[in-house]
């Protein structure tokens, strides 16, 4: 104890030497703290009751007034001449052991009480971060979990979630999709285009604002290229496009358009200028002898 220097070897004031402004003095810091544990607990309840579990923000809000306390008992020693240089010393050094130790821990935590606060994603969300894709399932202090679309559940350290490109594919109400719908260059692309519009606007949730786009948009190899956009809830996006694109395909189908495939025509030129005589010798009983002349 004599290597810390702790209190024990400084003076303290005596029972006797206690005055009434001591006891104000004590009396106002604690009030300071209760009062401040208390607006902070309150807004951590109103704030965080919807994000987290409810047995998380116990912890959180418990973890809030001991620090609180902790800081207000340090502040009160002081005045009655306790000396804290020692014990500063060894907790400064426990700390720094501490901190080595647990550096992932607290990073962790650190970075799960910014996502609460700032909110990038939530609970039910699809997104992707870094090679996981899917719904969010549960925010903790130290982690996020992530059902993927194979049923696979990845937990993602928090300070790699606050660290990472985030991309969030409901955070907006709506969201696009395309497609590109080739037709025969003998058709007609006006009539096509109508066609399509007309089954984007029979479709319950193809959104009528931001309304779709549909034009001519290529002039390809095998086919005139029509690019679709069409806007659709976030939360039934896939669902309204793969039910679009069939249909487009049947209704253009049943009015003669067909979908063209890959094509091509090959012309060969003769460099004789004439007819090309090929000379073909078979077994007399076979073919009775003689030139057989073959065209190209």
């Amino acid at each position: 104890m004599d290597g810390l220097n702790f209190s024990l070897d400084a003076p303290v004031t005596s029972i006797s030497a206690i005055t009434w402004g001591h006891l104000i003095y004590v009396c106002l810091v604690v009030i300071a703290a209760a009062v401040v544990s208390r607006v902070l607990t309150i807004y951590l309840k109103k704030s965080l009751t919807d994000k987290i579990k409810r047995s998380q923000l116990d912890i959180l809000m418990r973890a809030v007034k001991y620090g609180i306390a902790v800081v207000a008992f340090l502040v009160i020693l002081p005045y009655f001449e306790v000396n804290l240089s020692g014990l500063l010393v060894a907790g400064g050094f426990a700390s720094i052991v501490i901190g080595f130790a647990s550096q992932s821990v607290i990073g962790n935590m650190v970075s799960g009480l910014f996502l609460i606060l700032e909110r990038p994603v939530s609970i039910g969300d699809t997104i992707n971060i870094g090679s996981a894709t899917g719904t969010v399932t549960d925010i903790t202090i130290f982690s996020t979990i992530i059902k993927t679309y194979e049923g696979i559940y990845v937990r993602i350290p928090n300070e790699t979630v606050f660290t990472s490109p985030i991309t969030n594919y409901v955070a907006h109400v709506a969201r696009r999709f395309e497609y590109t719908v080739g037709i025969p260059y003998a058709a007609d692309a006006t009539v096509a285009v109508r066609i399509i519009k007309e089954v984007i606007r029979e479709h319950p949730l193809a959104l009528r604002e931001p309304g779709p786009s549909v034009y001519v948009d290529e002039l390809g190899d095998n086919a005139v290229n029509i690019k679709v956009r069409v806007w659709a809830p976030s939360s039934d996006w896939w669902d309204v496009r793969t039910e679009l694109l069939w249909t487009i395909k049947a209704e253009l189908e049943k009015n003669g358009i067909e979908i063209p495939f890959p094509q091509r025509d090959v012309w060969f030129r003769n460099e004789l200028g004439g007819r090309v005589r090929v000379r073909e010798e078979e077994p007399p009983s076979l073919t009775p002898a003689g030139d057989r002349d073959d065209t190209i």
